[in-house]
């Protein structure tokens, strides 16, 4: 179980950190060691190339809900979720797909090397190595090792990166944008290691949190790309400003924002009263 939890973690930066955050959207930049950990973290998630991944995702955001989006939540929960893995891509998407850049893409060598022998290093990352290293060093037993550590951990892994493309799509609130369908989603954030606050990242996908806030709690990848960059492996990590953010809430936002801090309009008699107000120099509470 170690092993599994392990693996979910490790293979989730894979997709998150590498997969969507750096390749995706270039939000932050890696050194290459960061990079090649990312790439064998990504092969270990099995979610196809980081190459082919990152290219349907931009064309997602671009076309986001229309016959042009791999997974369009307009068709439903089903078809975004899995339904669209399991049919031909519409016509559109092929179309659109054409005319998306990845020439950045395609100029990465540690890309282009996971694509070229990816039928080789997916197979032995996600499965092979997490059945035998638990045998091999634990005295796991072979079907423990292949079914939990193997089989079940990548069911679960598929999943939760599932859920962003239906759940997130579908339920929640819009607080930055509340014409599109992309939703804030805790529980989303809380299985997808911080991918869930998505009506925040589809209005600003180029901001390396994915979120308004850097909670650690409900965003580890967040977390991890900071310590990245506390180790030099991570640079260029780019924000958005906090006034961007209230201009944008305040002319799409659908009104459940958070209030932006002591008194807002929207702050209750009750949370003012509840305040400790510590090192004050005047009795009343401006």
């Amino acid at each position: 179980w170690f092993a599994a939890f392990f693996l979910y973690i490790g293979s989730f930066l894979g997709i998150t950190a590498g997969a969507h955050r750096l390749w995706s959207h270039r939000s932050y930049k890696a050194t290459w060691p960061l990079q090649l950990l990312l790439m064998i973290l990504n092969t270990i998630a099995y979610e196809d190339a980081a190459m082919d991944w990152a290219r349907d995702h931009r064309v997602h955001h671009k076309y986001s809900e229309t016959n042009a989006d791999p997974h369009n939540a307009k068709r439903g929960f089903f078809f975004s979720h899995i339904g669209w893995l399991l049919c031909r891509k519409h016509p559109d998407l092929i179309e659109k797909g054409k005319g998306i850049d990845i020439s950045d893409l395609k100029n990465n060598s540690i890309l282009t090397f996971q694509k070229r022998y990816y039928r080789i290093l997916m197979p032995l990352l996600c499965f092979i190595m997490p059945t035998v290293v638990p045998v091999a060093y634990w005295g796991e037993s072979w079907t423990n090792a292949f079914f939990v550590s193997g089989l079940l951990r990548y069911i679960i892994t598929v999943n939760c990166t599932w859920l962003i493309n239906s759940v997130a799509h579908l339920i929640g609130n819009r607080p930055y944008d509340r014409n599109i369908n992309p939703s804030e989603n805790k529980m989303v954030s809380m299985l997808a290691a911080g991918e869930g606050w998505h009506n925040y990242h589809h209005v600003f996908p180029w901001d390396y949190k994915a979120a308004e806030l850097g909670d650690y709690k409900y965003n580890i990848t967040t977390g991890f790309i900071d310590l990245c960059a506390m180790l030099g492996l991570a640079y260029d990590l780019k924000v958005v400003p906090k006034h961007s953010v209230q201009k944008r809430v305040q002319r799409t936002g659908d009104g459940s924002h958070d209030v932006w801090g002591w008194g807002d309009k929207d702050q209750t008699q009750e949370d003012r009263d509840q305040t400790v107000v510590m090192h004050s120099q005047n009795k009343d509470r401006q």
